[in-house]
Formats: structure tokens, C-alpha cells, sequence
């Protein structure tokens, strides 16, 4: 028997990134869950998600994972989360970069959200490719290595009052597509996961730079309804999975047909 594939996963107490480090749990995955469980003392101006929040997520991987509090702006949080993973299981086959907070509601002249942004969003992502893809390119699988990022309808197009939040989601499929020219030969890819409205606690914070419910923001999609985090997660694990390969530096849009 094979031994099972090892994920470490980001944004992991909450939200997509929660629902994502089940999910490839519930496939046959070992999972490290990952968060920084900020609370209300974060840098993204409304609350993140707590230690708590880390805790039910670890509840329900039970002995098929384990759970860090850390920072993915520390490079060094990140290479001992991916350690953690070798030592625990011997491997590191994928590594899905959900962490992200957003700002704004001002014209970009007006918005002083851009630096926090880019360094959770954008610095983060590439500090979680720059840990975790060595170890898989000297794992004993790399054609089965996968790295998602998660990034988002804004990486597409430009959305009203989110300048910054768009600036970093557009540098996200930018990290992904350079990531995956630098994988060439190697077995190794790595994709981008682009939601749209997700029922999540980040889309309740970016519905109140507008003075609106999430409910709100539906009408924005096809759907005409929000999408719910497990409905992310099922893309996001697809691009995690052997088959996965097929989405090599792509954008994976798991927007609900967005139109903003």
C-alpha cells in the first residue's frame, strides 16, 4: 500500500482554507493546517480568525493532521511547517497557499491598505511556494506535487474600491504562472484557484467597506447566489490531484460565472 500524500495548507481555521484542509483530508491526505489566528488584534482591520477557530479545524483532522499557529510573512514559520511535515510523515506532496486578508472600500488614492495586503496575499504565497516546493522537488514523488494558490475574481479584472486588493490577486496568478515556467521538467506544478463570492468571514468584511450584507454581493454572479467554501474546496483538491497536472500555470475560475 501506498503511503498517503501530505498537504500543508494555509488560512487553514477558516473559511476556504478550513473547508480545503478537510476536504483533502477526507481524500486520504495528511494535512499541516496553518494559520496565524491573528483575532481581533490583526493587521487586516476586522477580525481574523482565532486560535480557536485553529482548534476546530484540527478537531475534525483528528490523527490525519496536525496544526500550526503561524505567520505565513515568516519565512522561517514556513520552512519549520514543512518540516513538520517530513518529520511526521516522511514527504511533502502538495502545498495549497489560501492565507489572504483584504482592504479598502476608497479610491486607491485614498487607500492605505495596499502594504498589509501584499505582504499577507502576495509575500505569503511566495514564501509558502519558496519553503515548500524544494522538498518536493527532492521528495520521493515530484510528478505528483502539486502548489495552488488561492487567488480570486479581482486577479482577473479590476473591482470597484478594492485597488489594492486587486493589485495583489493580479500578482498572485502572476507568482503562479513564473512558478510554473520555473517547474518545467521537473513533474512539479503549480495552478491558481480564482473564487468569487464565498460565504466566508472575509467576504462579510469586504461587504462592509461597501455598507452592504454578503447576501448583497450575490447578484455580482451568474449563480445569483454565493458560493459555499466546500464548493471551492472540491476545485481547489481537483488541482491538488494527480489528474491535477492538467491545470499547469493556469487560473482555475471557481467564480459562479462573476461579473462584478
Amino acid at each position: 500500500m501506498s503511503e498517503p500524500r501530505v498537504a500543508l495548507v494555509t488560512g487553514a481555521a477558516r473559511g476556504i482554507g478550513a473547508a480545503t484542509a478537510v476536504l483533502l483530508a477526507d481524500q486520504g491526505l495528511r494535512v499541516v493546517a496553518l494559520d496565524s489566528c491573528e483575532g481581533d488584534g490583526g493587521r487586516a482591520g476586522y477580525p481574523l480568525a482565532t486560535p480557536a477557530d485553529l482548534e476546530r479545524t484540527g478537531d475534525v483532522l483528528g490523527d490525519r493532521g496536525i496544526t500550526l499557529q503561524a505567520d505565513v510573512c515568516d519565512p522561517a514559520a514556513l520552512r519549520h511547517a514543512v518540516a513538520c511535515a517530513v518529520e511526521e510523515w516522511g514527504r511533502l506532496d502538495v502545498a495549497v497557499a489560501a492565507a489572504a486578508v483584504i482592504g479598502g472600500g476608497v479610491p486607491l488614492w485614498q487607500d492605505t491598505s495596499l502594504a498589509a495586503q501584499w505582504e499577507v496575499d502576495v509575500v505569503g504565497v511566495w514564501n509558502t511556494a519558496a519553503a515548500a516546493v524544494p522538498e518536493m522537488l527532492t521528495g520521493p514523488d515530484p510528478a505528483g506535487c502539486r502548489f495552488v494558490a488561492v487567488a480570486s475574481a479581482a486577479g482577473t479584472r479590476g473591482l470597484f474600491h478594492l485597488a489594492a486588493y486587486t493589485t495583489v490577486k493580479h500578482a498572485v496568478v502572476g507568482l503562479v504562472r513564473g512558478l510554473a515556467a520555473d517547474l518545467v521538467g521537473t513533474g512539479v506544478t503549480a495552478a491558481a484557484v480564482a473564487p468569487g463570492g464565498t460565504r466566508t468571514a472575509m467576504l462579510d468584511a469586504t461587504a462592509a467597506l461597501y455598507g452592504v450584507t454578503a447576501s448583497d454581493l450575490a447578484p455580482a454572479q451568474l449563480l445569483q447566489d454565493l458560493l459555499d467554501p466546500r464548493e471551492v474546496a472540491a476545485t481547489i483538491a481537483f488541482a491538488c490531484s494527480r489528474e491535477g497536472r492538467v491545470l499547469n500555470g493556469s487560473v482555475v475560475h471557481a467564480d459562479g460565472g462573476f461579473v462584478g
